[in-house]
């Protein structure tokens, strides 16, 4: 046997330990940001169960006494979050975030949140209120027809 393969494995150092957990914590970061459907606050859904197919063709969203007056609530499963800006004026936006594409996923005190940088949308129009975002929420197409809210 040669010398070499009796000599024992390089211990690890600390910098690399450290290198190797700071990017599983990154990627975990990562990944929780870009494909997170969970919502940090109480007035918005990312239940699939809240959607059915409507009979006047469209998918059913929500009811509209489950969209709060000055929020909204995230549809995750169709892209889409609806608001109601005043009382009875109902808005829908994509949920994709212009900055980098992550998906929004919460509406609270009249602002729409992306939480892969913090950019802010208004309830009323899709427009930014805060970047790093430069431009707003795409308008998504909604019926409203009684008390039911439906994809258009």
């Amino acid at each position: 046997m040669s010398s070499e393969s009796l000599q024992p494995a390089p211990a690890l150092c600390r910098r690399t330990v450290l290198a190797a957990l700071g990017g599983a914590g990154l990627a975990a970061a990562l990944t929780a940001c870009g494909g997170s459907d969970d919502s940090s606050s109480g007035t918005s859904s990312n239940s699939s169960s809240d959607a059915s197919t409507g009979s006047a063709g469209g998918t059913a969203l929500a009811k509209t006494t489950d969209i709060p007056e000055g929020g909204g609530k995230v549809f995750a499963d169709q892209s889409v979050v609806v608001t109601q800006p005043t009382a009875g004026e109902f808005k829908a936006f994509s949920t994709v975030c212009p900055h980098q594409q992550q998906r929004v996923n919460s509406v609270d005190n009249g602002l729409i949140t992306c939480p892969a940088h913090g950019s802010q949308f208004s309830v009323a129009d899709g427009a930014v209120k805060k970047g790093p975002a430069t431009s707003g929420l795409t308008a998504a197409n909604i019926k409203v027809s009684g008390d039911s809210i439906t994809l258009a």
